[in-house]
């Protein structure tokens, strides 16, 4: 039954939400849009290759957050630099997101599964750690709403493959409803004493 829902049934769920969402979601989208090419200026939309299944890279889209401010030497200004008020509002609502539902609706994501990490980690997982792959990253997942940017890496990891071999109808819808009541509450949004998620290093274990 799993089997049949990775396959087929997870991607009719998606759609199934994702599609009736679009319209609705056209309009903070919208306004979005305009605020950030008058505050940050073009473009308004941040893409970034990202592994996807099996680990093969597609294009991320999100909502931009942080300006082009640099130094003397023309390097970017730190992360805490750059990420401006509107920026921060934006991700603490999860709505600099927005956009990664046309990824969903492409097929290049889906609703629920691990969030999509940089492409120059993948030579960094172990092999456990790396079969987060085995299923299409999410716009949320189950690290997302057991404390988001709040947990370490291996945590992190851990609860990702968790969900790799758990992963069913029953426990998406689950995600989605606990990951709308996270978004109002707006917990975990970055990690402790962190503007942005620390750069994932593995420990010497591994």
């Amino acid at each position: 039954m799993q089997d049949f829902y990775s396959r087929h049934a997870k991607r009719w769920l998606d759609l199934i939400i994702a599609l009736p969402l679009l319209p609705v979601l056209s309009i903070p989208a919208i306004l979005i849009s305009m605020l950030s090419a008058v505050m940050f200026g073009r473009p308004i939309i941040f893409r970034q290759l990202r592994p996807g299944l099996y680990g093969v890279p597609f294009t991320l889209l999100k909502f931009r957050t942080m300006n082009h401010a640099r130094d003397l030497e023309g390097n970017f200004l730190p992360d805490e630099k750059r990420l401006t008020r509107f920026g921060r509002f934006l991700r603490s609502t999860s709505l600099d997101e927005l956009p990664e539902m046309i990824n969903v609706i492409k097929g290049d994501m889906s609703l629920v599964g691990p969030r999509p990490l940089l492409t120059q980690y993948l030579d960094r997982y172990t092999p456990e750690q790396a079969r987060r792959h085995e299923v299409k990253p999410g716009i949320t997942g189950w690290a997302q709403v057991n404390g988001r940017n709040a947990l370490t890496w291996d945590e992190k990891f851990e609860f990702d493959v968790w969900y790799v071999d758990h992963h069913c109808i029953l426990l998406d819808l689950k995600i989605i409803a606990m990951t709308m009541w996270i978004i109002i509450k707006r917990e975990g949004i970055n990690q402790p004493g962190q503007a942005t998620a620390e750069e994932f290093v593995p420990s010497q274990k591994h």
